[in-house]
């Protein structure tokens, strides 16, 4: 499974979201200076987040995007799920083509791709964040927040 471009802007404008104090909203301009992402992908992006109920929007002077739920409460098998992402890599296989050699391969790889997904839904937005300051941290970098 590779993270592709629409992943990574994804995650990184959940993580920024969730550096605001009080999780207050947050324009897209904001999010995209911040974060050096551009800002009409960045917009097409959210709005599949907020279809998916991970991030809700106010309208107005003031408002913007902000995180539906606590970071803890947001798994990054919700967020690649949310912009498109296919979380089963095994879906186009034709096991009715495959020899019976290939069975045990194929079962092995189906157990994989079940541990995959259910790992992707077990680490969430404030797991990803502590990572990365940690990450930041061992390399002397300071703490602010752009991967």
């Amino acid at each position: 499974m590779k993270l592709t471009t629409r992943s990574h802007y994804s995650v990184k404008a959940l993580l920024d979201l969730s550096l605001q104090s009080n999780y207050g909203p947050s324009s897209v301009k904001a999010i995209a200076l911040r974060q050096d992402l551009p800002a009409p992908y960045l917009e097409k992006l959210l709005i599949s987040l907020r279809h998916a109920g991970l991030v809700r929007s106010t309208r107005g002077a003031q408002g913007g995007y902000q995180l539906a739920h606590q970071p803890s409460q947001i798994s990054l098998g919700q967020i690649l799920e949310a912009v498109g992402e296919n979380l089963e890599p095994l879906a186009n296989y034709d096991f009715k083509t495959q020899c019976v050699e290939d069975w045990v391969t194929v079962t092995v790889w189906k157990q994989v791709q079940l541990k995959l997904k259910q790992a992707l839904y077990t680490i969430t937005l404030a797991d990803l964040y502590y990572d990365a300051r940690s990450w930041q941290a061992s390399q002397g970098q300071e703490t602010s927040f752009i991967i």
